[in-house]
């Protein structure tokens, strides 16, 4: 997920600056070939000279570089081949051994029709040769071709390629150019040839009378003069006297295309046959370990004690299990979407919980609905209300005056329609509007299952329950002021209303009788406020009656629980430290020891005497870094609430959390492992001591946003990718504590948004916005390379780059260039994990360079997936979630050791904790 301000298209040209060749099939891939071979690059037909072939190849190698050297000398002359290369006409199968025939490829599978028309259509004739170069313009959202590439091909297509221009049927066509269209084409012959430097030396070369060579029309005396990795590549051209097939093998490519981008991928060495490569999902499997975060930023009695000794609450789509002495998670994890509400039955085995609407992949609205299920199996018992919720549920409670038999719920539609279900028969019992102004709770009363009251913003309703219909009663204030917001309110041992407001006030609201001298003899009771307690400063946001009959009430401004008496005289007090935010909700434990939700995302246990300590923790806005300690489990995580938290991952607790002074964006450990490095999004970056949390470096880089800090494998350098285009190196020394600019990588026309370092510790591979994949010679000034072909077969440390012929199969058909946001290969290099838009952790084989490789799909975010990040020795994978905050720890299992309650499929399956509902 990239901003779309940030999205450059660049469609119709590839990454060398080439038109691509595709004919688009009915499931969205290509057809054709995308290049040829580096032997054979001009356009026109062989000269009928008696050149040597080892001469004619070094001349049709010509434009591997694509003659752009800029201080070609003005009118030098052409070789006497390249100005005899269009006089006669010769059939090329004459000259060379064996011809490399053009094939046509569906989703990356030869077309066996497509290929033996591109073979009868060579002749002996230059048409015959301009037909195999001509390249029709295609702009598919995600499309792949295979075939062979020119391995020298250049990468600045901005600056240093020529818009092409249509070859219109009927005009008049240069010599080498035949209005012709190629085997994979359809349609009208509307054709554009590559820009190539060979093509440009033929035409300037037959029109020498007319015209001198332009100035970067360099002649291929001085091409192989002045580029000495083209006089090399020439060189073993002449020396080698094989086939060219045996020779240039290795030279094939992918083209992808990812919004009308096409983006070329050199197949390396060590793959013989690409169509005979199968797919397959690793064998290992993820299941989820544990749940660093709570929701209580924005929701409302969401924790509860159960007499198992655990503590349920929740965060994105999981509902947590977590038992307070023994420290262990069970995680019920069915939702499809966050999950908002929460609901203990009376028999303290069954839980409701109810969760949001969401959009699947296509944007379409998914149906929320409540879950019941069992505390005890994790099994889901029962749904429901599919298809009868808008947007989401908002709250839920069961009955209890009759064991649990009715459930009501909110949704979060306009009106805020109440409905009452039946439990056991699985059917609405009644329903009926509430409001258009928020709902914040809803309740049955505990001795009268036909009584329920709601509260929300600027009122509070008494429902009755009859016959299978609903009628309510507006609280009267009278003579109180009425406040913005009832926050939230509970029932007393005496049956008495006890509401909480935006005030601060505990109202307590009671039964009057019909007042028949105001309102008549048909007037009825109604509800009124009978006393008003001043409570806190700011508002009052949870009630919390204890078993003895005492009154729990938490504050928000001023972060206070106090403990009151029956008749609501002050008992004790005490203060939440102010870190952990506002008081969200409260639950007893024994009537001493409490539960306490506040609003930064924290569960607190303690006493009102002794204080409280955090059981749990996380963070309380959009997560992006994440990176995983080189020796240990321990990771940590930065992102939009300034905070950076280091976390182990063995005892599941937060070891530290510091405070920045702006957003952290990305993070990378220094291989020493006492050190790591911190991105910002104001073009700063900080390197923290892991021991005393302070900065021990600081610089800033520009002043746009910092999308990835990575250090090389030995530790010597520092890599710094910025939004502003620029790849920032540093010179590491003294355990990471010592940074010294070494040079600046420049040649991306977007933003970077990942990169790689070589094994060896010279080279990188980078990512930017606009979908390019470049390379880069660290070690050599930080110099681009321009030919790509040759950092096929080059190992790489990490692969997280999301671009890249190794992991081209994660993409889906369709995909817009930012549905995936981040992947991470695996140590072992068996298995990459990918992060999407939709939700969605994904495990796939590593490599996986076909498309639709099928892989093992988990879900339990509730939100984009942002960063994924493998453990030093690969026993866990980290994922974070962005607007759900949550962060999820997933046990890698290996093959043959898959958990019961495992579901699996051939293509995809999902780990979870919770079994299939036995319905």
């Amino acid at each position: 997920m990239v901003p779309a301000s940030s999205q450059v298209s660049h469609a119709g040209k590839d990454e060398d600056g080439e038109v691509p060749k595709v004919h688009l099939n009915a499931s969205g891939y290509g057809l054709g070939l995308v290049t040829h071979d580096r032997a054979t690059q001009t356009d026109c037909t062989l000269p009928t000279s008696k050149a040597s072939l080892a001469q004619t190849r070094a001349l049709q190698s010509l434009s591997l570089e694509d003659a752009l050297l800029a201080d070609a000398m003005l009118g030098e002359e052409a070789p006497k081949e390249v100005q005899g290369a269009c006089e006669g006409a010769r059939d090329w199968r004459a000259v060379v051994e064996e011809p490399i025939r053009p094939s046509c490829v569906g989703a990356f599978v030869q077309d066996p029709a497509s290929q033996q028309e591109a073979i009868t259509s060579k002749d002996d004739s230059p048409e015959g040769q301009g037909k195999a170069r001509m390249d029709a313009v295609q702009p598919p959202a995600l499309v792949a071709a295979v075939g062979s590439c020119p391995p020298g091909s250049a990468k600045n297509a901005a600056s240093r390629s020529q818009p092409l221009s249509p070859v219109q049927e009927g005009d008049k066509h240069p010599p080498c150019v035949p209005p012709v269209s190629t085997p994979c084409s359809s349609g009208p012959a509307h054709m554009v040839r590559r820009n190539s430097s060979s093509d440009k030396l033929l035409r300037e070369a037959q029109d020498r009378p007319k015209q001198k060579l332009g100035k970067k029309a360099a002649s291929s005396t001085n091409l192989l003069t002045r580029s000495p990795s083209l006089e090399n590549r020439a060189k073993d051209l002449i020396s080698n006297s094989g086939s060219r097939r045996g020779t240039y093998g290795q030279g094939h490519s992918i083209k992808m295309f990812i919004r009308g981008r096409p983006i070329t991928m050199y197949i390396p060495s060590n793959i013989q046959n690409y169509e005979d490569l199968r797919m397959e999902p690793p064998v290992e499997k993820l299941e989820l370990d544990w749940v660093y975060g709570y929701r209580g930023r924005d929701c409302r009695e969401n924790l509860y004690l159960l007499p198992t000794g655990e503590v349920v609450y929740f965060i994105a789509c999981v509902v947590v299990l977590y038992h307070i002495h023994k420290q262990t998670q069970r995680h019920y994890i069915k939702h499809t979407d966050c999950v908002r509400c929460l609901a203990i039955h009376p028999d303290k085995v069954r839980v409701a919980s109810g969760q949001m609407a969401g959009v699947d992949k296509d944007g379409k609205p998914l149906q929320p609905l409540v879950h019941i299920w069992s505390s005890t199996t994790l099994v889901t018992l029962q749904h429901i209300g599919l298809g009868s919720f808008e947007r989401g549920v908002g709250c839920v409670a069961f009955s209890h005056g009759d064991s649990g038999t009715f459930l009501c719920v909110i949704d979060d539609s306009n009106e805020h329609t109440l409905s009452v279900w039946d439990c056991a028969k699985w059917t609405k019992h009644a329903e009926m509007k509430t409001t258009n102004e928020a709902v914040f709770a809803a309740e049955f009363s505990p001795s009268d299952s036909s009584s329920i009251v709601t509260c929300g913003k600027s009122h509070v309703y008494f429902w009755t329950l009859s016959g299978g219909t609903l009628s309510k009663k507006q609280g009267i204030f009278g003579k109180y002021k009425k406040p913005k917001f009832i926050q939230c309110f509970v029932f007393s041992g005496t049956g008495d209303v006890l509401t909480g407001d935006s005030e601060g006030n505990i109202l307590t609201w009671g039964k009057s009788a019909a007042d028949t001298k105001t309102l008549g003899k048909g007037a009825k009771e109604t509800y009124q406020i009978m006393r008003q307690t001043r409570a806190h400063e700011g508002s009052v946001f949870t009630l919390c009656v204890l078993q003895g009959g005492g009154i729990l009430s938490g504050g928000g401004k001023d972060r206070r629980v106090i403990r009151w008496s029956v008749d609501l005289a002050p008992e004790r007090e005490c203060e939440i430290p102010e870190k952990f935010g506002a008081v969200r909700t409260i639950a007893d434990v024994d009537g001493e020891e409490l539960l306490v939700g506040t609003t930064r995302n924290a569960i607190l246990r303690g006493t009102l005497s002794d204080g409280f300590v955090a059981i749990v923790q996380g963070h309380v806005d959009e997560l992006w870094g994440l990176a995983t300690h080189p020796s240990s489990n321990q990771f940590l995580t930065c992102g939009h609430d300034r905070q950076v938290c280091l976390w182990n991952g063995e005892e599941h607790t937060l070891d530290w959390c510091t405070t920045l002074e702006e957003l952290g964006l990305c993070a990378d450990f220094c291989p020493t492992g006492g050190v790591v490095s911190v991105g910002l999004n104001t073009g700063r970056w900080v390197v923290l001591d892991l021991q005393t949390r302070e900065p021990v470096w600081e610089y800033t880089d520009g002043n746009e946003q910092l999308s990835v800090m990575r250090y090389s494998p030995d530790g010597s350098f520092l890599a710094v990718g910025s939004h502003d285009n620029f790849i920032y190196i540093y010179s590491v020394t003294d355990g990471g504590r010592r940074y010294t600019r070494f040079g600046k990588c420049t040649g991306h026309s977007s933003f970077i948004t990942h990169l790689d370092w070589s094994k060896d510790g010279k080279y990188i591979m980078s990512n930017s916005g606009d979908y390019e994949i470049l390379y880069w010679d660290v070690a050599g000034g930080c110099k681009l390379l321009r030919n790509r072909f040759e950092s096929k077969d080059r190992e790489w440390a990490s692969y997280t780059c999301v671009l890249g012929f190794h992991v081209m199969g994660v993409w889906l058909e369709g995909s817009d260039g930012t549905d995936i946001n981040a992947l991470c290969r695996s140590h072992s290099e068996r298995m990459v994990a990918v992060a999407d838009d939709f939700c969605k952790v994904h495990l796939f084989q590593y490599p996986c360079p076909k498309p639709k490789a099928p892989s093992h799909k988990y879900e339990g975010h509730g939100s984009h997936v942002t960063n994924v990040c493998f453990t030093h020795n690969d026993s866990h994978l980290i994922s974070l979630g962005g607007k759900d905050t949550c962060v999820l720890q997933w046990r890698i299992i290996p093959g043959g050791q898959s958990n019961s309650l495992d579901r699996s499929a051939s293509a995809s399956s999902t780990s979870i904790s919770s079994q299939e509902p036995g319905m």
